[in-house]
């Protein structure tokens, strides 16, 4: 037995060691630290008029490091609709989509990855809404980025995104002027035992438009 100011030691040691692995073990899947995949969709998707094992293609827009091999920028990534189910009444919007393959010039790679509510929005709309042309847009608040038109990260916010002094989620612009990435408004995921990510609205029809960059997550 060990001797008692040893044991009253080790005792709140071993009890903060397991909090901490509690902590870790249930941390949350959406927060993007795995792998990430920020695409344009090849077509436009509709929440339960696109039907469940379409199949689906997109293009990467940023040069994505997968177990040792680099899948370029403008690679092909395919996958198939999950889930796809549209609003009514009583019920949300469902959607889900996963992809599991990569194909360029000179390789492919196996992947999989599901959409997730993250995205670098063509333009300040919410999800949904249709797209209006962003060349309209004035050449100060719009610039190029992998193929597709985003706002400027020092022009001022959009009144329904998440700003600087906001409680909600948002990634602030890199010192390089990099774009950063919102979550969808009125946008919640879920993950099942499976693995599968899902998407669900209640103001609305999930709808995906191939002007927006989208980012699906392990």
């Amino acid at each position: 037995m060990l001797p008692k100011p040893i044991y009253r030691e080790l005792v709140p040691a071993l009890l903060a060691s397991v909090i901490v692995l509690g902590q870790t073990a249930s941390s949350s899947p959406h927060s993007l630290a795995g792998l990430e995949f920020p695409v344009i969709m090849r077509q436009g998707v509709t929440a339960g008029s696109t039907p469940v094992g379409t199949r689906i293609q997109a293009k990467l827009t940023i040069a994505t490091l997968v177990n040792g091999v680099v899948v370029p920028e403008g690679a092909v990534l395919s996958g198939e609709v999950v889930e796809s189910v549209a609003k009514s009444s009583s019920n949300p919007s469902r959607l889900s989509i996963r992809l599991d393959s990569a194909q360029w010039r000179n390789g492919s790679a196996a992947v999989r990855v599901y959409l997730s509510k993250w995205c670098y929005p063509a333009t300040p709309l919410t999800l949904g809404e249709p797209a209006p042309d962003p060349m309209s847009q004035p050449r100060a608040s719009r610039r190029s980025v992998g193929g597709g038109s985003l706002p400027d990260p020092n022009a001022p916010a959009p009144s329904h995104f998440p700003t600087a002094d906001s409680d909600a989620g948002r990634e602030s612009p890199a010192s390089d002027g990099t774009p950063y990435r919102v979550p969808m408004k009125d946008v919640e995921s879920t993950r099942n035992r499976d693995g599968i990510v899902t998407l669900t609205a209640r103001r609305f029809n999930l709808k995906l438009d191939k002007q927006t960059t989208y980012v699906f997550v392990e």
